[in-house]
Protein backbone atom coordinates (compact mmCIF):
# COMPACT_ATOMS: atom_id res chain seq x y z
CA UNK A 1 0.00 0.00 0.00
CA UNK A 2 1.21 3.60 -0.91
CA UNK A 3 1.29 5.86 1.96
CA UNK A 4 -1.94 7.60 0.67
CA UNK A 5 -3.57 4.69 0.39
CA UNK A 6 -2.89 3.35 4.38
CA UNK A 7 -4.09 7.05 5.51
CA UNK A 8 -7.09 6.64 3.66
CA UNK A 9 -7.72 3.54 5.30
CA UNK A 10 -7.02 4.00 8.49
CA UNK A 11 -9.38 7.15 8.46
CA UNK A 12 -11.76 4.78 6.78
CA UNK A 13 -11.73 2.34 10.18
CA UNK A 14 -11.96 5.31 12.32
CA UNK A 15 -15.67 6.38 10.78
CA UNK A 16 -16.45 2.61 10.87
CA UNK A 17 -16.25 3.10 14.73
CA UNK A 18 -17.48 6.07 14.72
CA UNK A 19 -15.63 9.47 14.22
CA UNK A 20 -17.00 11.87 11.64
CA UNK A 21 -15.21 12.34 8.77
CA UNK A 22 -13.38 15.36 9.69
CA UNK A 23 -12.49 13.92 13.01
CA UNK A 24 -10.86 10.43 11.82
CA UNK A 25 -8.79 12.67 9.19
CA UNK A 26 -7.56 15.29 11.88
CA UNK A 27 -6.72 12.23 13.92
CA UNK A 28 -5.21 10.36 11.28
CA UNK A 29 -3.05 13.59 10.39
CA UNK A 30 -1.87 14.42 14.34
CA UNK A 31 -0.92 10.74 14.23
CA UNK A 32 1.40 11.52 11.85
CA UNK A 33 3.23 14.53 13.65
CA UNK A 34 4.74 14.85 16.67
CA UNK A 35 2.10 18.09 17.29
CA UNK A 36 0.63 20.24 14.98
CA UNK A 37 -1.46 23.26 14.04
CA UNK A 38 -4.65 24.27 12.47
CA UNK A 39 -3.19 25.09 9.94
CA UNK A 40 -0.54 22.20 9.46
CA UNK A 41 -3.37 19.72 9.80
CA UNK A 42 -5.75 21.44 7.10
CA UNK A 43 -2.34 21.48 4.71
CA UNK A 44 -1.71 17.50 5.25
CA UNK A 45 -5.70 16.39 5.31
CA UNK A 46 -8.71 17.27 3.09
CA UNK A 47 -10.28 19.60 6.33
CA UNK A 48 -10.97 23.25 5.99
CA UNK A 49 -8.55 25.36 8.59
CA UNK A 50 -12.10 26.45 10.09
CA UNK A 51 -13.42 22.84 10.82
CA UNK A 52 -10.07 21.72 12.18
CA UNK A 53 -10.83 23.17 15.49
CA UNK A 54 -14.76 21.59 15.89
CA UNK A 55 -12.95 17.93 14.96
CA UNK A 56 -10.44 18.49 17.55
CA UNK A 57 -12.43 19.87 20.50
CA UNK A 58 -14.48 16.69 19.66
CA UNK A 59 -11.16 14.15 19.51
CA UNK A 60 -10.40 15.89 22.83
CA UNK A 61 -13.42 15.31 24.36
CA UNK A 62 -13.19 11.55 23.80
CA UNK A 63 -9.57 11.65 24.84
CA UNK A 64 -8.08 10.91 21.65
CA UNK A 65 -6.44 14.44 21.37
CA UNK A 66 -4.15 16.98 24.11
CA UNK A 67 -4.08 20.39 23.15
CA UNK A 68 -1.66 23.11 24.25
CA UNK A 69 -3.05 26.54 24.36
CA UNK A 70 -0.37 28.55 23.36
CA UNK A 71 -0.51 30.82 20.04
CA UNK A 72 -1.05 29.30 17.71
CA UNK A 73 -2.77 26.45 19.49
CA UNK A 74 -1.00 23.29 18.82
CA UNK A 75 -2.25 19.58 18.86
CA UNK A 76 -1.06 15.77 19.45
CA UNK A 77 -2.52 12.76 19.15
CA UNK A 78 -2.81 10.45 22.83
CA UNK A 79 -0.24 7.63 21.91
CA UNK A 80 -1.29 4.59 19.62
CA UNK A 81 -1.62 2.28 22.67
CA UNK A 82 -4.14 4.46 24.99
CA UNK A 83 -5.92 5.75 21.76
CA UNK A 84 -7.13 2.23 20.63
CA UNK A 85 -7.61 1.31 24.22
CA UNK A 86 -10.28 3.98 24.55
CA UNK A 87 -11.58 3.13 20.81
CA UNK A 88 -12.06 -0.36 21.38
CA UNK A 89 -13.66 0.24 25.16
CA UNK A 90 -15.99 2.52 22.96
CA UNK A 91 -16.96 0.40 20.45
CA UNK A 92 -17.27 -2.52 23.06
CA UNK A 93 -19.73 -0.15 25.26
CA UNK A 94 -21.69 0.22 21.85
CA UNK A 95 -22.05 -3.18 21.08
CA UNK A 96 -23.17 -4.17 24.67
CA UNK A 97 -26.02 -1.31 24.71
CA UNK A 98 -26.94 -2.76 20.96
CA UNK A 99 -27.57 -6.02 22.71
CA UNK A 100 -29.40 -4.86 25.17
CA UNK A 101 -31.83 -2.61 23.62
CA UNK A 102 -32.60 -5.41 20.96
CA UNK A 103 -32.71 -8.14 23.59
CA UNK A 104 -35.67 -5.43 25.79
CA UNK A 105 -37.33 -4.71 22.82
CA UNK A 106 -40.74 -5.98 23.01
CA UNK A 107 -41.60 -9.30 20.48
CA UNK A 108 -43.64 -8.80 18.50
CA UNK A 109 -44.45 -12.28 17.36
CA UNK A 110 -44.30 -13.88 21.09
CA UNK A 111 -46.27 -16.74 20.34
CA UNK A 112 -44.34 -19.96 21.09
CA UNK A 113 -44.88 -22.15 18.14
CA UNK A 114 -42.82 -25.67 18.12
CA UNK A 115 -39.38 -25.37 15.76
CA UNK A 116 -40.00 -25.77 12.09
CA UNK A 117 -38.32 -27.76 9.76
CA UNK A 118 -36.90 -24.86 7.66
CA UNK A 119 -33.80 -23.89 6.11
CA UNK A 120 -32.32 -19.98 6.06
CA UNK A 121 -29.42 -18.97 3.40
CA UNK A 122 -26.16 -17.12 4.64
CA UNK A 123 -23.53 -15.30 2.96
CA UNK A 124 -19.97 -14.04 3.62
CA UNK A 125 -17.34 -16.22 5.71
CA UNK A 126 -17.48 -14.08 8.69
CA UNK A 127 -21.27 -14.53 9.07
CA UNK A 128 -20.87 -18.10 8.46
CA UNK A 129 -17.90 -18.78 11.02
CA UNK A 130 -20.07 -17.18 13.83
CA UNK A 131 -23.09 -19.52 13.25
CA UNK A 132 -20.84 -22.33 12.93
CA UNK A 133 -18.70 -21.68 16.31
CA UNK A 134 -21.96 -20.96 17.76
CA UNK A 135 -23.74 -24.13 16.92
CA UNK A 136 -20.42 -25.91 17.64
CA UNK A 137 -20.19 -24.17 21.38
CA UNK A 138 -23.72 -24.97 21.77
CA UNK A 139 -23.95 -29.00 21.11
CA UNK A 140 -24.46 -31.39 24.05
CA UNK A 141 -24.80 -34.70 22.24
CA UNK A 142 -22.54 -34.76 18.91
CA UNK A 143 -20.12 -32.26 16.41
CA UNK A 144 -20.03 -34.02 12.74
CA UNK A 145 -18.05 -31.48 10.66
CA UNK A 146 -16.32 -32.00 7.08
CA UNK A 147 -13.38 -29.34 6.61
CA UNK A 148 -13.10 -28.56 2.60
CA UNK A 149 -10.47 -26.02 2.95
CA UNK A 150 -7.98 -25.21 4.97
CA UNK A 151 -8.13 -21.55 5.19
CA UNK A 152 -11.44 -22.52 7.29
CA UNK A 153 -9.92 -24.00 10.29
CA UNK A 154 -9.37 -20.79 12.08
CA UNK A 155 -8.22 -19.99 15.50
CA UNK A 156 -11.78 -19.29 16.30
CA UNK A 157 -12.90 -22.33 15.72
CA UNK A 158 -10.52 -24.37 16.84
CA UNK A 159 -11.16 -22.38 20.36
CA UNK A 160 -14.92 -23.56 19.33
CA UNK A 161 -13.72 -27.27 19.27
CA UNK A 162 -11.41 -27.64 21.86
CA UNK A 163 -13.47 -26.02 24.22
CA UNK A 164 -16.73 -28.64 24.18
CA UNK A 165 -17.25 -31.02 26.79
CA UNK A 166 -16.03 -34.12 27.25
CA UNK A 167 -19.11 -35.76 26.90
CA UNK A 168 -19.65 -34.17 23.49
CA UNK A 169 -18.33 -37.02 20.57
CA UNK A 170 -16.35 -34.89 18.26
CA UNK A 171 -15.78 -36.31 14.58
CA UNK A 172 -13.98 -33.89 11.89
CA UNK A 173 -13.53 -35.16 8.68
CA UNK A 174 -11.71 -33.82 5.52
CA UNK A 175 -11.00 -33.10 2.27
CA UNK A 176 -7.43 -34.03 1.55
CA UNK A 177 -4.58 -36.60 3.86
CA UNK A 178 -2.53 -33.13 4.87
CA UNK A 179 -5.65 -31.54 6.04
CA UNK A 180 -6.73 -34.30 8.26
CA UNK A 181 -3.59 -34.57 9.76
CA UNK A 182 -3.56 -30.17 10.57
CA UNK A 183 -6.88 -30.90 12.08
CA UNK A 184 -5.60 -33.85 14.09
CA UNK A 185 -2.91 -32.00 15.21
CA UNK A 186 -4.74 -29.13 15.64
CA UNK A 187 -7.52 -30.44 17.84
CA UNK A 188 -6.60 -33.97 19.46
CA UNK A 189 -9.56 -35.05 20.96
CA UNK A 190 -11.80 -34.80 17.81
CA UNK A 191 -11.94 -38.57 16.07
CA UNK A 192 -10.66 -37.46 12.61
CA UNK A 193 -11.00 -39.47 9.11
CA UNK A 194 -10.50 -39.05 5.42
CA UNK A 195 -13.79 -37.78 3.80
CA UNK A 196 -15.44 -39.37 1.41
CA UNK A 197 -16.72 -36.62 -0.05
CA UNK A 198 -13.69 -35.50 -2.50
CA UNK A 199 -16.45 -35.80 -5.22
CA UNK A 200 -17.71 -32.92 -4.40
CA UNK A 201 -14.80 -30.42 -4.52
CA UNK A 202 -15.89 -30.20 -8.66
CA UNK A 203 -18.83 -32.36 -9.38
CA UNK A 204 -17.05 -33.27 -11.88
CA UNK A 205 -18.87 -30.19 -14.35
CA UNK A 206 -16.10 -28.31 -16.81
CA UNK A 207 -17.78 -24.96 -16.06
CA UNK A 208 -18.11 -25.30 -12.20
CA UNK A 209 -16.34 -22.59 -10.14
CA UNK A 210 -17.46 -23.84 -6.57
CA UNK A 211 -16.21 -26.12 -4.08
CA UNK A 212 -17.36 -27.33 -0.85
CA UNK A 213 -16.34 -25.15 2.20
CA UNK A 214 -17.85 -26.95 5.39
CA UNK A 215 -20.39 -29.64 6.25
CA UNK A 216 -21.66 -29.52 9.66
CA UNK A 217 -24.39 -31.26 11.45
CA UNK A 218 -24.90 -30.55 15.58
CA UNK A 219 -26.95 -32.86 17.33
CA UNK A 220 -28.38 -34.26 14.74
CA UNK A 221 -30.53 -31.20 14.85
CA UNK A 222 -28.92 -28.70 13.21
CA UNK A 223 -27.14 -28.87 9.38
CA UNK A 224 -24.91 -26.11 7.59
CA UNK A 225 -23.56 -26.70 4.41
CA UNK A 226 -21.19 -23.84 2.72
CA UNK A 227 -19.38 -23.45 -0.60
CA UNK A 228 -16.58 -21.83 -1.57
CA UNK A 229 -15.68 -19.59 -5.24
CA UNK A 230 -12.07 -20.28 -5.49
CA UNK A 231 -11.36 -17.34 -7.28
CA UNK A 232 -12.73 -14.82 -4.62
CA UNK A 233 -12.86 -17.08 -1.75
CA UNK A 234 -16.54 -15.62 -1.55
CA UNK A 235 -18.79 -18.64 0.74
CA UNK A 236 -22.37 -18.85 1.18
CA UNK A 237 -24.20 -21.57 3.01
CA UNK A 238 -27.54 -22.84 3.73
CA UNK A 239 -28.24 -23.66 7.55
CA UNK A 240 -31.50 -25.57 9.11
CA UNK A 241 -32.89 -26.85 12.03
CA UNK A 242 -35.30 -28.72 14.08
CA UNK A 243 -35.35 -32.21 11.72
CA UNK A 244 -34.63 -35.04 13.32
CA UNK A 245 -36.04 -36.74 10.29
CA UNK A 246 -34.89 -39.17 7.72
CA UNK A 247 -33.03 -36.06 6.12
CA UNK A 248 -30.45 -35.89 9.33
CA UNK A 249 -29.43 -39.50 8.69
CA UNK A 250 -28.70 -39.50 5.47
CA UNK A 251 -26.73 -36.03 6.40
CA UNK A 252 -25.05 -38.12 8.79
CA UNK A 253 -24.19 -40.84 6.82
CA UNK A 254 -22.53 -38.49 3.86
CA UNK A 255 -20.91 -36.49 6.50
CA UNK A 256 -18.64 -39.27 7.98
CA UNK A 257 -17.99 -41.25 4.82
CA UNK A 258 -15.08 -42.36 5.21
CA UNK A 259 -15.06 -43.13 9.06
CA UNK A 260 -14.08 -46.42 9.76
CA UNK A 261 -17.08 -47.69 12.00
CA UNK A 262 -15.31 -49.11 15.40
CA UNK A 263 -14.40 -45.07 15.91
CA UNK A 264 -17.58 -44.07 15.50
CA UNK A 265 -19.91 -43.74 18.50
CA UNK A 266 -22.62 -43.59 16.73
CA UNK A 267 -21.89 -46.10 14.56
CA UNK A 268 -25.46 -47.43 12.84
Amino acid sequence: MTTDETVNEAAEVLQQLGLKEYEAECFVGLSRLSTGTAKQLSEITSVPRTRVYDAIRVLEAQGLVEIQHSSPQRFRAVPLDEATDMLRDQYEARIERLATALEDAEKIDADEEEELQEVWAMSGTDAISNRSNSLITDANEEVVLVIGDESLVTEDLVESLTGLDEGVDLLIGAITEELEEQIHDTVPRATTFLSGLGWLRTAGVEDDDLAIGRLLLVDRLAVLVSTLVPDTREEQAIFGGGFRNGLIVIARRLLSQGLIPQRDPHSD
